[in-house]
């Protein structure tokens, strides 16, 4: 599947991964700043922002859809970095085809299954009646009741987009990634060791990379460097600036 994505700079390439209800948008201030240095490439993952909707979700076809991407850009030696779903697809596609990329950057998401059935957020967007919200203000109250975070709320109702004729309609193609959520809580879906330069980088206030993960995360990948800065589980919006120089000190 071709994806959408937004480029900026030049120099060696970088290719941005969103995570879960995200899209390209998320990576704006984070792509700006390295793209200083680098050749950066925001995608939309299939489901998501402007990419194609499709039935098939889970890691494998992700993972198909980024080389895709990277064999008909011709990009060579790309350094991937992938937060939260987006980090899972980056670690299934490192193990499936390490000779594609050079580097590995993992954003505060490990290599196990997470329980997404009670995932509140798919709850709180569900509850929202996309044919009969008349305003934004309408749909944040909905997930008001779901989600307490104003600014996660914002970035969720980043999918709203307005109809020509009036209303209100979704990005992502929500009813197939609520079919498929548990695929996306699944353990990586490839065997295997990545054995190049990896950093994980966690946010210290989140719990979604433990302590007693980082035995394993070595096991899997063995060059791997950890990193942590005082945000939650939204590590690159929280900490843009200090995300950013973060990743530019580790790849120098």
């Amino acid at each position: 599947m071709k994806l959408f994505y937004r480029e900026s700079g030049q120099g060696q390439p970088i290719i941005l991964l969103h995570g879960i209800f995200g899209s390209s948008d998320n990576w704006f201030t984070q792509s700006k700043l390295l793209s200083h240095d680098f050749h950066t490439y925001s995608l939309d993952l299939r489901n998501h922002g402007q990419s194609h909707h499709d039935e098939v979700f889970d890691y494998p076809s992700m993972a198909a859809d980024v080389l895709e991407f990277i064999e008909t850009n011709q990009l060579q030696d790309p350094v991937l970095i992938g937060h939260s779903m987006g980090g899972k697809v980056a670690m299934n596609f490192a193990i499936a085809y390490p000779d594609k990329l050079q580097k590995l950057i993992v954003v505060d998401i490990a290599p196990r299954p997470y329980n997404m059935e009670n995932y509140i957020i798919l709850d709180g967007l569900k509850a929202i009646s996309i044919n009969n919200i008349t305003s934004r203000a309408e749909a944040d109250e909905v997930l008001s009741h779901f989600v307490e975070e104003p600014d996660v709320r914002q970035f969720l109702l980043k999918n709203l987009q307005r109809k020509a004729e009036g209303g209100f309609k979704w990005k992502l193609n929500l009813p197939i990634i609520a079919d498929n959520i548990k695929k996306i809580g699944l353990d990586l879906q490839y065997e295997g060791k990545f054995e190049k330069p990896t950093l994980f980088v966690r946010g210290s206030k989140s719990n979604y990379v433990r302590d007693r993960d980082l035995e394993h995360i070595r096991e899997v990948f063995p060059a791997a460097e950890f990193q942590t800065l005082d945000a939650g589980h939204w590590v690159p919006a929280e900490k843009p600036k200090e995300f950013v120089n973060l990743v530019k000190d580790w790849l120098k």
